[in-house]
């Protein structure tokens, strides 16, 4: 079943998101306040994937009004090749369509092979002409997994 998010979901998405080999979270953004920012801000764009009441999959997708984004998208590694991420992937853009959004752009690590061939195959390219930037304005600690 997928439904949206909300910030009572936040310590079973934050607890899979760091059993997620290859997530790349920081103490900010992804602490409880960073997500609960996010989520009043985009209310109607973010959705977790349930399975027997277990979170199997997260997608943050929101938007500045005129571009969507895409963030932290996961799905189990023992739920993976059963539509779940497609179907995140797909509530996320109709609900950016919804709120008047034709273009949505995303962030993956290079080295995330599994993370590279979905987006791929779901028609996200690589852009050749951009360089990332980011700049942290106060100090992030990195959270790996």
């Amino acid at each position: 079943m997928i439904r949206l998010m909300t910030i009572a979901d936040y310590n079973d998405v934050y607890n899979f998101w760091i059993n997620t080999p290859g997530m790349g979270l920081n103490d900010i953004d992804d602490s409880r306040a960073g997500i609960e920012k996010y989520l009043e801000r985009n209310p109607r764009t973010c959705f977790v994937a349930i399975e027997q009441n277990e979170i199997v999959g997260a997608i943050l997708s929101g938007h500045d009004g005129r571009r969507g984004y895409i963030y932290h998208t996961a799905v189990s590694a023992s739920m993976r090749k059963c539509g779940i991420g497609t179907a995140l992937l797909s509530a996320a853009i109709k609900s950016l369509e919804a709120e008047g959004i034709c273009k949505v752009a995303l962030v993956v690590f290079s080295k995330n092979s599994i993370g590279n061939k979905f987006w791929e195959k779901r028609g996200f390219t690589v852009r050749k002409d951009l360089i990332y930037r980011n700049k942290a304005m106060v100090e992030l600690k990195r959270i790996d997994t």
